[in-house]
């Protein structure tokens, strides 16, 4: 019997994020494909992505609703794995999320309330210092791994 070298195996966080990012690939709004998950003991929870509410046409379908330079049709990964936690009754507190965008303000204030310990990620889509101040009160650890080329 052959044995893999225990350093092929990618380390949990990369693991997890690679996950993300195929959850990312069901978004329905083609501005921007985020995927997330929640990770409680190594075990996924929950997983979401960037789509309309659930019977809703989606952008894909109907185009974006735009205001203010982002489309309003579309409910961000994020929150969207935190639902679907709850419409499952599972507890999210002490959770890591794991996607491959840094969640948006409101985003992290409802991960904040979810009881997100972690958010792990790749990239950042529009810089604001104030989220991550804000995750910083919250002791909400971030940890950022670099871009898959």
């Amino acid at each position: 019997m052959s044995r893999r070298k225990k350093s092929s195996r990618p380390p949990w966080d990369e693991y997890f994020l690679q996950i993300a990012d195929l959850v990312a690939t069901r978004a329905t709004c083609p501005r921007l494909h985020v995927g997330a998950i929640l990770v409680k003991d190594r075990k996924i929870i929950s997983t979401g992505y960037c789509g309309a509410p659930k019977g809703i046409a989606d952008c894909y379908d109907v185009g974006c609703l735009m205001r203010g330079g982002h489309c309003v049709r579309t409910v961000h990964a994020e929150i969207n794995t935190v639902v679907q936690a709850a419409y499952h009754g599972i507890s999210t507190n002490g959770s890591t999320l794991y996607t491959n965008w840094l969640p948006c303000y409101n985003c992290a204030k409802v991960l904040i309330n979810a009881g997100v310990e972690r958010i792990v990620y790749r990239r950042i889509y529009r810089p604001d210092p104030e989220t991550k101040k804000l995750l910083r009160q919250a002791k909400v650890k971030l940890v950022k791994l670099p871009a898959k080329k």
